[in-house]
């Protein structure tokens, strides 16, 4: 009589490990659009285009990346993008109206953040209310403090003048320059975004923390029968997502010295769709830092490549819905069969 196979520990092949990934419809659309763009575009193919493209894709891969660990611990933030404005703000408000040199406003900024982040986390977890409402609330407050209190400090709905105030050389080198490759200029937030999205990546699969994030994802009463956190887990998850904002807002604002008071406002839709065309799902549990990058390279690819082609800019917003009805199909389709291979 022949021993059945646990399933268990049944061997799966590379080509069946590699369809069950999350980030193999990105990769798909990645090679997709990159084509599409850079046969009919020699400059979008080109270094200098490379370099272009990669610019939007660093700072928005910054925050879908922190997104994306969010969405796979199952919750959503859609204060996200209006705390970026509000880390930007309080950084050009604070060194070039009240003195502050700008490391030390940055530092206060991040202390900001990271309170914006911890009180999201605290309310969704002991009210239980859905997160979708939670940070929509946090968000209308944000929107409504930094129009207010930049109108009160300046007059007007925005703050400028950082690049007059101390510190500010050797921030805007470590947070907002160019590095030279080839002779190419390429921006710093590029090395960033690669480093964030390193780090999570390592937590997501090499560390404690990161089965407990896709256990809360998956099923969060399972997940505390079991002895997981889920609590402090997605109070540092929320923290993650305003960290990035705060790392995104101090970049945007040591580039341009300047910041509008509604900046960032509509970016949160704009990173859930990177995460989800990255693998992520909607009902958490599943999803990976890399596909959020690769998701935000195609924004990147999509937006300057549209422009390359002399197309009218309002296709752009076409092709982020297609890209977020075609990810989601496809997201759902590797997600069946990861669940049949499994079983």
């Amino acid at each position: 009589m022949t021993a059945r196979v646990d399933e268990r520990i049944a061997p799966v092949g590379p080509v069946r490990r590699l369809l069950i990934r999350p980030e193999l419809g990105a990769v798909v659309g990645l090679v997709a659009v990159f084509t599409f763009f850079a046969v009919q575009s020699p400059v979008f193919r080109s270094a200098d285009g490379i370099a272009n493209w990669l610019d939007p894709a660093a700072t928005l891969g910054i925050m879908a990346v922190a997104v994306a660990l969010l969405m796979i611990g199952g919750e959503f933030d859609l204060s996200a993008g209006v705390l970026t404005g509000t880390s930007g703000l309080i950084l050009v408000t604070l060194a070039t109206r009240f003195g502050f040199d700008v490391w030390t406003a940055m530092l206060v900024g991040l202390v900001v953040a990271l309170a914006v982040g911890f009180a999201n986390g605290v309310v969704v977890t002991r009210t239980k209310l859905p997160s979708f409402i939670v940070t929509l609330g946090t968000f209308l407050m944000l929107q409504g403090v930094n129009l207010g209190v930049t109108k009160a400090v300046t007059g007007t709905v925005q703050v400028s003048g950082l690049r007059r105030a101390d510190g500010y050389e050797g921030a805007a080198a470590v947070f907002a320059g160019t590095i030279d490759v080839g002779g190419t200029s390429f921006r710093v937030a590029i090395l960033w975004w690669i480093l964030v999205t390193a780090v999570a990546t390592w937590v997501l699969v090499r560390s404690r923390p990161g089965n407990w994030i896709f256990a809360v994802g998956g099923d969060e009463q399972a997940a505390r029968a079991v002895g997981v956190p889920a609590t402090r887990t997605k109070i540092a998850l929320f923290m993650t997502t305003a960290f990035a904002a705060w790392l995104v807002g101090s970049i945007l604002a040591l580039r341009y010295t300047s910041v509008q008071a509604n900046i960032g406002i509509g970016q949160e839709f704009i990173y859930i769709i990177a995460a989800v065309i990255g693998g992520c799902l909607l009902t958490g549990g599943y999803g990976s830092a890399v596909g959020a990058a690769i998701g935000a390279v195609i924004f990147g690819m999509a937006d300057k490549g549209i422009v390359f082609l002399g197309w009218d800019a309002d296709w752009f917003t076409f092709f982020l819905g297609a890209m977020l009805l075609l990810a989601t199909l496809a997201n759902r389709l590797v997600r069946r069969y990861a669940e049949e291979v499994r079983h």
